[in-house]
């Protein structure tokens, strides 16, 4: 017996040592200090953040509004209350509650937390700012079609970009029914009369407070950047359209969302709040105050059945003329002239858009999806993209599919800010494929095929490229990868800081309605101009299935 305690004694120590030891290779590995100066003293408290191993200045997880539970639940972000004591903002923050991502697809860079309570910000800060200097602000919100995305997914992290100079932050916005349901109760209850929207307003508050506090980190307040992909540059679309986001911020980069296509409106109020009905009736529930009090997973297993069609059939969960943050169509905003006027710096990529036009293999597969398409304009879109034999089919198919789809969403945000406005554009395809490991396998994209696939540009302007080989392999990053990621990071901070994205290695063109130019990014860099007689057809008409929905897309991203 006193032999079986002393080995169970000398194993326990062998153990607390092993652990103790690879705790302590961990920290090693991680060398996170205090900011000296800290802590900062911003409108409801101090805060304390670290220096990450590049030098970086980060702050995680800095609250900058009320937590939207309870009776916040559907309703716009509150003021936070302040604190006293010094809040540790040294670790992200949950995501906003949603669906979890499987571990087997591209963007999967490990598990987050999720919670209702989630409007907090992350801030990314040069290691050392001049006297009096302040630094341009970079906002980046994530994308995933409203109803999934984080502020901390790694692919969008800003370490890169702090060290070229900026001050980068991402903010989590509420999504799905969280974000965006409607209901004829919240409308009546409202004191603007209006319901749904409220992710779109979690980033408006996101704005207002960097509008209160970023002086305060060295950051300049009158050089405030919104910058997101897909749903992101969606939601950067809506507040330049939007009313409420007016100063807030001074210019926008967008990736592959928004836009003034045919087809694109935001929907009636009215029809929102139907969304909202039928989830209190799939929930079994008689009132407003009933659904603020089911538990938040039901709700979401309520809206996976809404998404994938079940007994709701269509119903989601979206943006709407809601008459306070979009009381109009951006389509009659942008008319009028009345969008916020500031530079844009928007594009796509080449290959995430898809239908049977781009999978077609034959002459006959062709015309056949014309006519699906574009019924009595078949005849006018195959004289604008001519194919004289099946070899000829995927080339066209494939240029005809992009040009009809992110490419005519990306455009015509471009022509609607020109034609009124007075601020620059500038207009990028990115084009480059991605650099895969031999035999990577990703359950949501085949390396093969995917192209310049939806979201492809990301890691390059964000310098984020290291971060897909953080589970596991899949990338083997080139020479040229690592460069081309320089240069179209250069271009995003130097836009960040004058307005304009031209630099000494890369020459963007404005965007004119007489001169349709963009760059683009791929192999080679270099300028191109839009086929004016194409693109015209396209804006007037909607192509459906072809706006991200391209095999090689990542649908969650």
């Amino acid at each position: 017996m006193q032999r079986s305690l002393s080995v169970r004694t000398a194993v326990l120590k062998a153990l607390v040592a092993t652990t103790a030891l690879w705790m302590s290779n961990a920290q090693a590995q991680i060398v996170e200090t205090p900011i000296p100066g800290d802590p900062v003293t911003i409108d409801t408290g101090k805060v304390s953040g670290k220096v990450l191993q590049s030098g970086v200045r980060a702050y995680f997880g800095v609250p900058f509004a009320a937590p939207p539970t309870g009776d916040l639940r559907w309703r716009e972000p509150q003021q936070r209350e302040a604190w006293k004591g010094v809040y540790n903002a040294d670790r992200f923050a949950p995501e906003c509650i949603q669906i979890l991502r499987p571990h087997n697809i591209n963007h999967y860079f490990g598990e987050e937390a999720t919670s209702e309570d989630c409007l907090y910000l992350n801030i990314w800060a040069p290691a050392k700012l001049a006297e009096g200097e302040q630094a341009p602000v970079i906002l980046w919100l994530y994308g995933g079609g409203l109803s999934i995305g984080s502020a901390s997914m790694p692919n969008y992290g800003g370490e890169g970009l702090a060290q070229k100079g900026v001050i980068y932050i991402t903010a989590g916005y509420r999504v799905g029914a969280f974000g965006f349901l409607a209901h004829p109760e919240l409308t009546a209850t409202s004191p603007h009369r209006a319901s749904g929207n409220y992710g779109h307003l979690d980033q408006v508050a996101a704005l207002q407070w960097i509008q209160r506090n970023i002086a305060r980190f060295g950051g300049d307040p009158k050089r405030v950047t919104v910058t997101g992909q897909s749903a992101g540059a969606g939601s950067a679309f809506s507040l330049q359209a939007s009313p409420l986001a007016k100063g807030l911020f001074h210019r926008i980069v967008g990736m592959s969302g928004g836009g003034l296509r045919v087809g694109a409106d935001p929907i009636p109020q009215a029809e929102a709040e139907q969304s909202g009905l039928e989830l209190q009736k799939v929930l079994g529930v008689n009132s407003l105050g009933d659904l603020r009090n089911v538990p938040a997973d039901r709700i979401l297993a309520a809206q996976a059945e809404f998404q994938l069609g079940g007994t709701a059939g269509t119903v989601r969960f979206r943006p709407n003329l809601d008459a306070y943050f979009m009381p109009r169509t951006p389509r009659e905003i942008f008319a009028s002239g009345q969008q916020n006027d500031v530079p844009l710096l928007i594009g796509f990529t080449r290959d995430e858009s898809g239908n049977e036009l781009r999978t077609a293999r034959s002459m006959a597969e062709f015309t056949t999806a014309a006519n699906k398409y574009f019924a009595g304009e078949a005849g006018k879109f195959l004289k604008l993209y001519p194919v004289r034999s099946d070899a000829e089919v995927p080339t066209v198919g494939a240029t005809a599919v992009r040009d009809g789809g992110m490419a005519t969403s990306m455009r015509s945000w471009a022509v609607g800010q020109v034609a009124k406005g007075q601020a620059a554009t500038y207009l990028y395809m990115y084009s480059h494929p991605h650099s895969f490991e031999p035999g990577a396998k990703i359950a949501d994209l085949n390396p093969a095929t995917a192209g310049a696939y939806h979201t492809s540009e990301v890691p390059f302007f964000l310098l984020t490229q290291d971060v897909y080989n953080r589970i596991r392999k899949t990338r083997a990053w080139t020479d040229y990868d690592r460069a081309l990621a320089q240069k179209m990071s250069d271009a995003l901070v130097m836009f960040a800081a004058t307005g304009d994205p031209n630099t000494r290695d890369v020459k963007l063109p404005k965007f004119t309605l007489r001169d349709q130019q963009y760059i683009e990014f791929g192999d080679e860099v270099g300028t191109r101009r839009f086929d004016i007689k194409r693109m015209d057809f396209f804006s007037t008409v909607n192509m459906p299935g072809a706006v991200g929905a391209g095999a090689p897309r990542t649908p969650r991203d």
